[in-house]
């Protein structure tokens, strides 16, 4: 090969290596999911790998904040990484009004399951007054 080829591969294999350390230096998000169950909101969240204890969840006002830690294994010198690790925090807003403090969680399978009461409208009935 001649070097201008060389050169250019030799920088090509530079980049990836950057964007590698770029990509562990950054937080990793969990993919979640939105499921309307007619009286109550479904958030279906992928978290594999953690534990109830090592996940946090806030609610305020229209939004769901979903934080947690996950440890990096320590199986001897790493010599390549792709699972992604460390601290997330991940703030969701609620597709439709759900009512203050009806959250039902759960974690199975790596996978968060949180169930909100959707906020009901109430209608009134007039009764005829007395006069």
């Amino acid at each position: 090969m001649n070097e201008p080829v060389l050169a250019r591969l030799n920088n090509l294999m530079n980049l990836r290596e950057e964007v590698e350390q770029l990509s562990s230096v950054f937080p990793w998000e969990p993919a979640a999911d939105w499921f309307d169950l007619d009286t109550h909101l479904l958030l279906v969240m992928d978290v594999p790998g953690l534990d109830a204890d090592q996940l946090e969840l806030l609610e305020e006002e229209d939004e769901l904040t979903v934080a947690g830690q996950r440890g990096e294994a320590q199986e001897g010198e790493l010599i390549s990484r792709e699972r992604p690790g460390g601290r997330f925090s991940r703030t969701l807003n609620f597709p439709a009004p759900v009512r203050a403090g009806s959250a039902d969680a759960s974690l199975s399978g790596g996978v968060l399951r949180v169930r909100f009461e959707k906020q009901r409208k109430t209608w009134l009935q007039l009764g005829a007054g007395k006069e």
